[in-house]
């Protein structure tokens, strides 16, 4: 398949053609979330069963996606959204509220993890069938990564600003932390990890304190370094 087919101009059943099309493309990722996400897996997924899990045709397929890597590529993609909407959602109340760096830090991820465990079928796109597909899907994978990397930085930066952290360059230790979370909520929700979502929460939390906060260290206005 050279590319994608043409697709329909004009209005039908009162919906517009770009309507249509956000429908269509909205149950194909839906559909692709419960094969890739579950069984068979994306690499055992043909066209033809996608588009039967959709209740839509192959044409239909093709006028939205060239191939099964471009719908794994969008729902990589939607998954991490959904996940860092939350996670921005909760530092803007944590802000909001004006907590002190333990109580944001513990807001921020309970948010991003609650989100991201919520449905087994996220954890398998995020941290398994997405690895190993293709060195662009690589690429998409670790340009995300480093969004997250960036994300950490950004609050790290933010926090020694107002004394609550040592001021450093964090990025080394943001990209070890980000494998941390990663695989500790993959191992948790394949049952290997004997804890509630509470106590995994609570130990990345310790986890990232200690990165910020590190021995011998103390906050600005306490006799310590600023």
């Amino acid at each position: 398949m050279a590319g994608r087919l043409k697709q329909p101009t004009g209005r039908y059943g009162g919906r517009t053609a770009e309507e249509r099309q956000a429908e269509r493309r909205v149950r194909f990722l839906d559909a692709a979330l419960q094969l890739f996400g579950d069984s068979p897996g994306f690499r055992s997924t043909t066209v033809a069963a996608l588009s039967e899990a959709a209740g839509l045709s192959t044409r239909q397929f093709y006028e939205e996606f060239r191939t099964l890597e471009d719908v794994l590529a969008a729902l990589h993609l939607q998954v991490n959204d959904w996940a860092e909407d939350a996670a921005l959602a909760a530092l803007a109340d944590a802000r909001e509220r004006d907590l002190p760096l333990a109580e944001r830090a513990t807001a921020i991820f309970h948010a991003y993890a609650a989100n991201v465990t919520s449905d087994p079928r996220r954890i398998r796109i995020t941290f398994v069938e997405i690895i190993g597909v293709s060195p662009r899907l690589e690429e998409q994978r670790l340009a995300r990564r480093a969004r997250w990397v960036d994300f950490i930085c950004a609050e790290a930066a933010a926090a020694a600003a107002l004394g609550e952290a040592a001021p450093r360059d964090y990025r080394i230790a943001a990209t070890a932390f980000i494998g941390s979370v990663n695989g500790l909520l993959h191992d948790w929700r394949a049952g290997w990890v004997d804890a509630t979502l509470d106590e995994v929460v609570e130990e990345l939390v310790r986890q990232l304190l200690g990165i910020l906060r590190p021995a011998g260290w103390c906050p600005a206005g306490r006799g310590g370094a600023p």
